[in-house]
């Protein structure tokens, strides 16, 4: 053994001795960060291939793996070695494991990232094991990972540290996974469906296509404020305008300067998708594809359980109008309702205080958020919104008030948001201009027409459905994660105060 291997003087504090650890093994091996490393297979590849390989067998085949080391026994003797699909049980014995390689086995430390290769074989206890004959350092890890068997429980650390999270938590792991599979999953539907992919600006001179507050920058070169897209809806229906295709959508990352909580993210996932000849009706049975679809690709089946619940995207979903579904929660009917003094009165009654210059469907949205939303467990459709609150939609055949708008709600959750879309310009233009000055009542000073969106309406749009999905709050159901911070990989988080 080598006499630096066994220095007595090494620090006791972990990051130091590491440190130190590092200094001998350049000083022994020369190049401790290789710039590349050929495996032969992965772990998960290895376990396939010998899967029949029976107890106490050798296979008399040599394979190289790679991958961090994650617990060590009998001073290196048993090594469990994981990468991205799994572990395998590396062994290193005098009768097997040249002196060399056995020489490195007291600077290895958990968290080291080795290459093995050596012989595959199953020990008398069924362990899949690699006899090691070369042991390669890839990557000298300078900081103790978390205590493995315990997880990292604290919170907070999970969230800020998300690389130490899905390093030891089986759990994130899996579900970093699962995302990557139902976006994809999502990807593919849609595509079947026949709608393409298109890719529109996060940059924009001005914000539109939602109400909320934008993040501000600007460009130098341009000398232009620009905004961080709050949604595509306005870019993508440009789309249906110039006839590049009659189905389009794009998997996007929106931003509002807005609130965070367990269910909002500044930086968030939205799919939303523009049909062109469809309307409200055709985007439902869209949603019920697409949820059963994605159901099916995460658990094979549409039934699963999040929490305490069993929900099933087992379509097709209940429908229910807002104004009945305010009905029969608080016994009022809206649509009785004249004006935008009875409703506030209403509200009052039912023991809700609502903004003073509140309108009629502003009262009865808010009814609804508050007496309603939480009640929708299993997925259902809640239909015919109030046209205060829904400028890009079509009014319903003989109630002016009321809009073809749907939202899907699950969980209590809005998940889902759905119009028939307006394609009439002068209507269109009318309603924008309304929800401008609506804006600036409210001190939103920065928020003007987009008038090249205008043009494009005037050159005309198909009559058309439009939806938009909230990726990170579907994935959030299909995982059983009870918070956003869960299923985004790197979520928004004040500065830790020392």
């Amino acid at each position: 053994m080598n006499p630096k291997t066994e220095n007595a003087g090494l620090s006791s504090d972990a990051t130091e001795v590491r440190a130190q650890k590092l200094e001998l093994l350049r000083e022994q091996i020369g190049d401790v960060y290789p710039a590349r490393f050929h495996r032969t297979i992965t772990n998960a590849e290895l376990a396939e291939k010998y899967a029949g390989l029976e107890p106490d067998t050798e296979s008399g085949e040599t394979v190289t793996v790679a991958g961090r080391v994650f617990s060590s026994r009998n001073s290196g003797m048993f090594m469990d070695l994981h990468d991205a699909s799994g572990k395998i049980q590396i062994f290193s014995h005098k009768d097997t494991t040249p002196e060399e390689a056995r020489a490195l086995l007291p600077m290895i430390d958990l968290g080291d990232i080795i290459g093995v290769t050596g012989e595959v074989r199953r020990t008398k206890r069924g362990e899949l094991t690699v006899n090691a004959k070369e042991i390669t350092m890839l990557c000298k890890s300078l900081l103790p990972m978390p205590e493995k068997y315990h997880g990292l429980a604290d919170i907070e650390t999970r969230y800020r540290k998300r690389y130490l999270d899905v390093m030891v938590n089986e759990e994130s792991k899996l579900r970093f996974q699962q995302r990557s599979r139902i976006v994809s999953s999502l990807r593919r539907f849609l595509e079947d469906e026949g709608f393409m992919e298109v890719e529109t600006p996060m940059l924009q001179p001005i914000y539109g296509g939602a109400t909320a507050e934008p993040f501000k920058t600007h460009h130098n070169t341009l000398k232009l404020d620009m905004y961080l897209r709050i949604a595509p809806e306005l870019y993508l229906k440009r789309v249906l305008v110039s006839g590049l295709t009659d189905k389009v959508f794009e998997i996007n990352r929106n931003f509002r300067n807005e609130g965070v909580s367990t269910r909002h993210n500044p930086e968030f996932t939205m799919m939303e998708c523009y049909w062109a000849y469809a309307d409200y009706e055709d985007m439902m049975g869209l949603v019920e594809r697409m949820f059963e679809a994605l159901a099916l690709a995460v658990h094979g089946k549409t039934e699963f359980e999040f929490g305490d619940k069993q929900l099933s995207f087992n379509g097709p979903f209940p429908r229910v109008s807002m104004p009945a579904a305010v009905k029969d929660a608080i016994g009022v009917d809206f649509l009785a309702i004249k004006t935008d003094e009875e409703a506030r009165e209403a509200a009052r009654n039912a023991g809700l205080e609502v903004e003073k210059d509140a309108t009629w469907g502003e009262v009865l949205a808010f009814i609804f958020e508050e007496r309603v939303e939480a009640t929708l467990i299993q997925p259902a459709h809640v239909i015919h919104f109030p046209k205060d609150i829904s400028p890009f939609a079509k009014e319903v055949p003989g109630e002016p008030r009321l809009v073809e708008r749907f939202e899907t709600y699950c969980n209590g959750w809005e998940i889902g948001n759905a119009f028939s879309e307006l394609n009439d310009p002068v209507e269109q233009r009318a309603r924008m201009v309304e929800q401008m000055e609506q804006s600036h009542a409210r001190g939103e000073t920065e928020k003007t027409l987009d008038e090249d969106f205008l043009d494009a309406m005037d050159q005309g749009m198909p009559p058309a459905g439009g939806l938009g999905i909230g990726v990170d709050r579907l994935i959030m159901l299909l995982t059983n994660s009870p918070s956003i911070r869960d299923v985004i990989l790197f979520p928004a988080r004040r500065h830790k105060v020392d």
